[in-house]
């Protein structure tokens, strides 16, 4: 074993900076840890060895048995609306930061999830499912492939210990590295403390952490947090992606897309699409989430309101105005977006032509991914792929004409409009693979949506939509 490479140094600098929001904790022992998956690419650019992990000291890493010397393993400590409804006291039931990693980049969170109960838990047994982890990795890593700010799965170890859901699952803990965890709940719960002082070290910790253009002006940090995301939203939107539980606890001070629980890939185009077996009302509906950020951007304004002005009335201005620019923000992404996917150049516009066809897509139940993919042909002269999924749509001749008379540019579209995302049913029937034991079908499926956009022969099956029966009935879970 090459003993420097496998020497992992990881730093405790949230644990030492917000000791309030960090209680020392350690993972439950995984009876049998077995390597399911491992991220080798992002392990090298971590500085580890992907040798050493898959090795038995490695494995124990990354379920937290073996934590390096002078690190501080934690259960984060953050607060949080769920589905509208404020929980003051969340945190991670089943979950550990072992530390941070040096990067290039700045300080990467090496994280847990299904390590164990925690103080957090509230009645849950910190345990997590093969399945659930497994799709986390993939998703995550497609997202990362398609550009999008996210958090990364290092690897997903079985754990030998049963998990009791509906039935008997496999257990599993997902290592994740993130830019960090700081979450809007991690603010709302250090505003619910009445602790100015604890606040302002949050604030600070996620400036140099996050924004260090904006050291000292914690107004500023708003700003910044509100346009990474309104920028991610609608990078969400324009690849289809639905998150599916949209509570502050779920958005980061980071930018980046964090928890993938119950997400899902857009099919029929549609903004009422709801995956989520929970999301009864449809808050986090596909169409809806736009105007959940901002709100949920709302409720991490008013815990850091202390920090914007001394008198309240003067810091709620202050935040509004800083709110307010969210929807421009946002919709300035998603229509450069559009225009890219269509192809266009960057003074065309598209606003009447992207409304016309959404309008198309919608009443007619077409396939968001396969209709942009395909629509790339249409550019090079062959309307024929376009006419096929619109059958003999009335109208669709007339919205053609008007797209190709702006001469769209085919090579680049097709650098933007992935052919191959997770789809539904593939990564489903991957999951259930790998649960009964056979990793193949993941494997595959993971070397299709992490090239999104480079055809390859053999790989049609990953670019076919899913069945209209499949579709109609699909409902993601939570995973817990």
């Amino acid at each position: 074993m090459n003993t420097a490479a496998a020497t992992v140094t990881l730093g405790n600098h949230f644990a030492r900076d917000l000791p309030e929001l960090a209680l020392p904790w350690r993972a439950e022992p995984a009876p049998e840890p077995r390597l399911l998956v491992l991220n080798e690419r992002l392990a090298v650019e971590l500085g580890l060895d992907p040798d050493w992990l898959r090795g038995p000291e490695g494995v124990r890493l990354l379920v937290g048995e073996q934590v390096p010397a002078g690190a501080t393993p934690v259960a984060q400590a953050y607060a949080g609306h769920q589905f509208g409804n404020y929980s003051p006291r969340l945190g991670d039931g089943r979950a550990l930061l072992l530390g941070e990693l040096d990067h290039p980049g700045g300080p990467r969170d090496l994280h847990l999830k299904g390590s164990g109960r925690t103080p957090f838990a509230r009645g849950g047994d910190g345990l997590a499912a093969v399945g659930p982890m497994l799709r986390e990795h993939v998703v995550s890593e497609a997202m990362h492939a398609l550009g999008i700010p996210t958090t990364r799965s290092l690897a997903v170890v079985a754990t030998g210990r049963p998990v009791r859901r509906e039935t008997v699952l496999p257990g599993a803990v997902l290592a994740r590295v993130a830019s960090s965890h700081l979450r809007v709940g991690s603010f709302q719960y250090a505003r619910a403390t009445g602790d100015v002082d604890l606040l302002r070290r949050l604030a600070d910790h996620a400036i140099a952490r996050h924004h260090p253009g904006a050291r000292g002006d914690y107004l500023a940090l708003f700003e910044a947090v509100v346009a990474a995301q309104a920028e991610l939203v609608a990078r969400w939107m324009l690849v289809g992606f639905i998150h599916g539980v949209m509570n502050t606890d779920n958005m980061t001070i980071s930018g980046e897309t964090i928890d993938y629980g119950p997400c899902a890939f857009l099919e029929a185009f549609d903004p009422a699409t709801v995956y989520s077996s929970i999301d009864h009302g449809g808050r986090y509906a596909y169409g809806n989430q736009p105007r959940v950020a901002e709100w949920n951007l709302a409720r991490l304004a008013e815990a850091l309101l202390p920090l914007l002005a001394a008198d309240e009335e003067e810091a709620i201005g202050r935040a509004v105005e800083a709110l307010g620019a969210f929807r421009g923000r946002y919709n300035e992404v998603w229509t450069a977006g559009m225009r890219a996917k269509l192809g266009l150049p960057a003074d065309a516009e598209v606003s009447p032509l992207v409304d016309d066809l959404l309008s198309l897509l919608h009443a007619n139940h077409v396939d968001h991914t396969s209709f942009h993919r395909r629509l790339c042909a249409a550019a090079d002269g062959d309307t024929e792929p376009a006419r096929e999924l619109f059958l003999d749509l009335a109208g669709i001749d007339a919205w053609l004409a008007r797209w190709r008379a702006l001469r769209p540019d085919a090579a680049a579209m097709r650098r933007v409009n992935p052919l191959y995302i997770p789809r539904n049913h593939l990564v489903e029937q991957a999951l259930t693979a790998a649960t009964g034991g056979d990793l193949a079908p993941l494997h595959d499926l993971l070397s299709a949506v992490t090239s999104p956009y480079d055809e390859r022969p053999g790989l049609e099956h990953y670019a076919t939509p899913a069945p209209r029966d499949f579709a109609a009935t699909y409902q993601t879970f939570c995973g817990t």
